[in-house]
């Protein structure tokens, strides 16, 4: 699709479903959803691929639901996101809930710096909107979009919600060492963290087979001695948000720095697990996350060339 098409129609998306009652908004986007999944496209088929290993033991017809309710799930993020900014901060927080909300409070007053890692599940982004609207400020990473001005609306958006973005490649510095300066200065981070994006991820098991995730949350931790939560978020009806903080990942004490990042992440994933397992429907993963998928694709590209 063309670029400015694409800017154009998220442009479109910010100004008319901003403006819409959010019942018909949702309506809409599940209708949308329903389309989507109906002409089971490359990314509706990925989802569905990636659930399979989720629940293995689930029958097609099973399997064909739940990826159903996944793409209404990942649309209604979409639509959230297009609401958000006209969302009152008291209503955003009422409809929060938090499971276990004390360990994060305790790391912040703590004032070693924190790192809250999440995977693709439920709405991320009012999570933030959340965490800042409760006072906690925080620094996160954001992959560099095409065009530039769908980027930059992006980050004019999160940054209207009270975060500081840092662009994952093009900027002034490496994200890694602006991301510990903020810890260091005793910051707060929200960094996603089940699917690796730099092609140096770490591998861990994830459902029972080995997966690539990303290794900046356990690095960072590790050489800033900043907390490390897994923080995992759902959808528990239509209308609320429900996040869980997970035990803290402690360095491990033995072993060389990349034998303990390597342990710290598979305890991410482990955290990870834990509650898509719970709530499949939630985790929003169109992409490829496991080893076999990612060897395939590059298999079949170099065939192509």
């Amino acid at each position: 699709m063309n670029e400015s098409i694409v800017d154009a129609a998220y442009a479109a998306g910010w100004s008319v479903v901003r403006g819409l009652p959010e019942r018909l908004a949702r309506r809409q986007f599940d209708a949308v959803a329903d389309a989507v999944w109906l002409r089971a496209g490359p990314s509706v088929v990925r989802l569905q691929r990636n659930l399979s290993r989720v629940v293995p033991d689930a029958t097609d017809r099973e399997l064909r639901l739940l990826t159903r309710e996944g793409m209404r799930s990942y649309l209604r993020y979409w639509c959230e996101v297009f609401q958000l900014p006209k969302m009152k901060t008291a209503d955003l927080v009422a409809r929060m809930s938090c499971e276990d909300e004390w360990r994060l409070r305790d790391a912040v007053a703590a004032g070693d710096g924190l790192i809250l890692a999440l995977p693709h599940m439920g709405n991320w982004d009012h999570a933030g909107a959340w965490l800042t609207g409760t006072g906690v400020p925080f620094t996160t990473v954001a992959e560099r979009l095409e065009p530039d001005s769908l980027f930059e609306r992006f980050v004019t958006f999160r940054e209207s919600l009270g975060m500081e973005v840092i662009p994952l490649t093009g900027g002034e510095r490496p994200p890694f060492e602006l991301l510990a300066d903020r810890l260091r200065a005793g910051g707060t981070l929200c960094l996603l963290g089940d699917r690796d994006l730099t092609a140096t991820g770490i591998e861990v098991e994830f459902f029972g087979a080995p997966a690539r995730m990303p290794a900046g949350p356990a690095a960072l931790a590790h050489d800033t001695g900043a907390a490390l939560l897994p923080v995992t978020l759902w959808y528990p009806d239509r209308r609320h948000w429900r996040a869980r903080i997970h035990p803290r990942v402690e360095v491990p004490a033995d072993g060389s720095r990349d034998e303990k990042i390597k342990r710290m992440t598979q305890q991410l994933a482990d955290a990870y697990a834990e509650t898509i397992a719970e709530y499949p429907q939630d985790w929003h993963m169109l992409q490829r996350v496991w080893v076999d998928d990612l060897d395939a694709s590059r298999l079949s590209h170099d065939l192509a060339v």
